[in-house]
């Protein structure tokens, strides 16, 4: 919370610098895994504060990863959402953007075809299993890849070997830069993938599980038990030359409306009033 105070306060004072140029467009880029999220955010935010201007957000989601080595190669971007820290703050630490703030918390969690019979308890069993087949995210690409990775390394400590069958097994299905893209219909990839069949596991984030589930009738969402459980930390970041629109869609993000629009979509929100 006080994070959120401190660039709050910061962004209340960066729109009159001489570099900020105004805009009828804000560009925000942001992880996959808001899409739900951000995209009522941003309609919320046109709605209630951008109306007499004309503002509008253009958004663009993707891989976390991959969108940040756009913005550092010189994409034009405004504020950046990412599903870890270090992607923001390796702009941050570039010159490219100003302070990172956690702005939202995720889970990893299993997605589960139907009739596949697995518990937290039984979680590790079923994915060291040679006739199971595990996808996850693209690792680097894509930090749902990276968090998976985590835990591998905590499937080691509990069954040594575990991290080399699992290194060797994850099917890098998504995240990539050439992952398919999401289906015309609108439907999450995720639960398309658990159902025709390319994965009988999928790691992610458990936002991302929810909506499969809802899509797709019979699949299930297991939580990692408490010994393989692993955390996601989501940074906000705005662009040294954004425009004052950007800074007020980042405060929104961070206000306690942007943070219930967060919380309804599956997020632990950081910066909602307890």
């Amino acid at each position: 919370m006080r994070g959120s105070l401190v660039l709050a306060a910061i962004l209340i004072f960066i729109p009159a610098m001489a570099n900020a140029q105004s805009s009828d467009t804000v560009l925000l880029h942001s992880a996959g895994s808001l899409r739900g999220a951000l995209t009522e955010v941003a309609k919320n935010f046109e709605a209630r504060f951008e109306a007499s201007s004309g503002a509008k957000v253009e958004m663009k989601y993707g891989a976390s990863g991959l969108l940040k080595d756009e913005i550092a190669g010189g994409a034009k971007a405004e504020v950046f959402a990412s599903a870890n820290m270090e992607h923001p703050q390796a702009l941050a630490k570039a010159g490219k953007s100003g302070p990172v703030v956690l702005f939202a918390r995720n889970r990893l969690c299993a997605l589960v075809k139907p009739g596949l019979v697995v518990e937290p308890a039984t979680l590790l069993e079923v994915m060291l299993d040679p006739q199971v087949k595990l996808g996850t995210s693209t690792p680097k690409a894509d930090p749902s890849g990276d968090y998976a990775w985590e835990v591998f390394k905590k499937a080691e400590a509990l069954k040594p070997g575990a991290f080399a069958v699992l290194d060797k097994k994850a099917l890098q299905l998504l995240g990539g830069p050439s992952s398919p893209p999401p289906p015309a219909s609108g439907r999450g990839l995720y639960g398309e993938l658990i159902a025709n069949g390319t994965a009988d596991v999928f790691l992610t984030y458990c936002t991302n599980a929810q909506v499969a589930v809802a899509e797709n009738p019979g699949q299930r969402v297991v939580a990692l038990p408490d010994n393989l459980a692993v955390g996601a930390d989501y940074g906000l970041t705005v662009m040294a030359t954004a425009s004052p629109a950007a800074y007020r869609l980042a405060m929104f993000i961070l206000s306690p409306d942007g943070q219930r629009i967060l919380a309804k979509h599956g997020f632990a929100a950081p910066a909602l009033p307890q």
